[in-house]
This record gives C-alpha cells, sequence and structure tokens, in this order.
C-alpha cells in the first residue's frame, strides 16, 4: 500500500502541486513557535521537553486515526495514506525557483537569477556570478530534494506508516524554526531539536547520497563522499554534497566559497576552513542545473523501485 500511495501522491503533486505556502504548513509553523514562545525559558532541557510534546499532541491523533481507518476500511486508511504522503513530500515545492533560475542563467540574465535565488534562499546575492548562482541552485535542489522527498520515503516505510512521514517533516521544521531565527541563534532551546533530526535523517541522507552515487558518476561520488564530506560542519549536508557532486561531476561546497551558499533554512551549510584543494569536478554552469534535474529524476525512479521491491515482499509475505 505505501508504493501505491506514494505513487498516487507523485501523481497528484504532478496536478496540483503544493506550494510551500499553504494554509497547512503555515498552521504546523504558527504551532511550533507557541511552542518556542511557551516553553523557551532559556535552557536545553525546555527545547527537549517542548520537542516531546509537539510530537505527541501532532503524531498521537494522527496514529489513533489511522489505526481506527484500518480497523474501519481498509480503503480509509488508503485514503488517509495518499493525504498525509501528498501534505509532507514536497518534490514541486520549489521547482519553479529551479527551472526560473535554470533559464535565467540559460539565457545570460544573470540579475534575474540573482533576485530568484535570493527569494529561495532568503540569502544576499548580489555580488555573486553566474557559476556561484549555478552552484547554490544545484545545492539548495540536492538538499531540499532530499529533506523534501527522499528522507520522507524512508520514513513511511517504517512501521509508523504516515505518522512517520510527518514525524521526519516535523523534525527536520523544529529543527530550523528553533534554531535559525536570528534571536534563536546560538540559544540552548533549539539544540536537542537539531540532534533528533541529525540522528532521524542519519540513515536517510546516506541513503540518498547512496542512491545519487547509483544513478551517477559512481567512483567520484564514493571518492568525492570519502574525502570530502568531513569538510562540512553538518556532516548530513557534507556527505549528500560530496555524493550528489561527484556524482554529477560538479565541485559543490569548494574551498571557502561556500560561505555563500547557504540555505536559508540550514545556517550549518558551511564549509569548514581546510586545504585549498576542493572535490574533484567542473565548475558549475547552466547546464548543470540540467544534469540535477536528470540526476533527481533517476534517483527517484530508483527509490520508487525500490519501494516497489518492498512492498512486493510484504505483499507475498
Amino acid at each position: 500500500m505505501t508504493f501505491i500511495s506514494i505513487l498516487c501522491a507523485l501523481l497528484i503533486e504532478q496536478i496540483r502541486p503544493l506550494r510551500a505556502e499553504n494554509p497547512v504548513y503555515a498552521a504546523v509553523n504558527q504551532f511550533a513557535v507557541k511552542m518556542e514562545r511557551s516553553f523557551n525559558a532559556g535552557q536545553a532541557e525546555h527545547g527537549r521537553m517542548a520537542w516531546f510534546l509537539t510530537m505527541a499532541a501532532l503524531l498521537i491523533p494522527l496514529l489513533l486515526v489511522y489505526w481506527l481507518c484500518v480497523s474501519v476500511s481498509p480503503f480509509l486508511a488508503f485514503v488517509l495514506d495518499v493525504l498525509v504522503v501528498y501534505l509532507t513530500l514536497g518534490f514541486r515545492h520549489y521547482s519553479h525557483y529551479f527551472t526560473s533560475i535554470q533559464l535565467a542563467l540559460s539565457s545570460g540574465d544573470e540579475a534575474t537569477a540573482r533576485r530568484l535565488l535570493a527569494e529561495w534562499t532568503r540569502q544576499d546575492t548580489a555580488s555573486l556570478g553566474a557559476p556561484e548562482l549555478a552552484r547554490i541552485a544545484v545545492e539548495n535542489a540536492l538538499i531540499t530534494t532530499h529533506r523534501n522527498v527522499f528522507g520522507v520515503f524512508f520514513w513511511l516505510l517504517l512501521p509508523l506508516g504516515p505518522a512517520g512521514a510527518v514525524l521526519y517533516r516535523m523534525a527536520e521544521h523544529l529543527a530550523h524554526v528553533w534554531n535559525d531565527p536570528e534571536h534563536l541563534k546560538n540559544e540552548p532551546f533549539g539544540r536537542f531539536a537539531a540532534r533528533a533530526f541529525y540522528w532521524i535523517d542519519w540513515i536517510p541522507v546516506r541513503l540518498t547520497a547512496a542512491a545519487f552515487a547509483i544513478v551517477g558518476n559512481f567512483e567520484d561520488a564514493v571518492y568525492a563522499w570519502r574525502n570530502f564530506a568531513h569538510r562540512w560542519k553538518d556532516d548530513s549536508i557534507g556527505v549528500l554534497l560530496a555524493a550528489g557532486g561527484g556524482a554529477l561531476g560538479l565541485r559543490l561546497g569548494n574551498g571557502r566559497e561556500t560561505a555563500v551558499g547557504m540555505v536559508a533554512a540550514d545556517p550549518m551549510l558551511e564549509a569548514v576552513a581546510g586545504p585549498a584543494e576542493g572535490p574533484p569536478g567542473e565548475e558549475a554552469t547552466a547546464r548543470a542545473l540540467q544534469s540535477t534535474v536528470g540526476l533527481v529524476w533517476r534517483a527517484l525512479l530508483l527509490w520508487m523501485l525500490l519501494l516497489l521491491l518492498v512492498s512486493m515482499a510484504a505483499w507475498l509475505g
């Protein structure tokens, strides 16, 4: 049922994409902000308590409704599964930015590309040239695709069902909303949320990196993964971008330039200053964005094949 639910949700999203700005996400964000304001008294344990209570408030009702649907009718459970997957997947949340940046760079319109990238990443892009714009767009695409698609896939396969997808996406959101705003940076309140998401994402991010390696340049992806992933402060980001860059034959996060290549939701993306030698690969260009689209689609097909095999094994078992 998981495979069919994901397939249906992906098809629905292709017809009617769910943008990042929607009432459901807005309500979840308001709830997270309210929990932070209610529990943040400057101590790390307050953040831990708020994290567990927030998760319980979302997951327990969902699990109860899902089990009730399963007991009443498998069709109701399927409908709920598709709805939750549709709301948690975000394959096309930011695709309009990526596509528009690709078109702008291909036509030589760097000013439009800078504006679009600034809207997407909420970073200052005024001083960036075409190679930096292309590289940061590729980095953002790989990260957002993993966190909005492939990470959700992994948690959907676990016994929690749709609640697993909500757990993953909510953990990612809390790690962002309780750490990234200016008034919360370096605050102890959000440390547990960041650490919890690191462990929740530990296996999925490595599976995504492996998928990039399999459907891309395998040797370069593994080489970059083994030798350059540690240069990022965020270990998960390092694994993802090192493997993704190697699979594409691109030099992502090279040297100190990565300091300007941060995703707004990921302040730890900045690379650790290291030796001048960077990861293998070529400098990103407008054509690299098209290669990124191909890599993501091939990785998606690989994940869907694996999900189909797992579902068939469950049915036959």
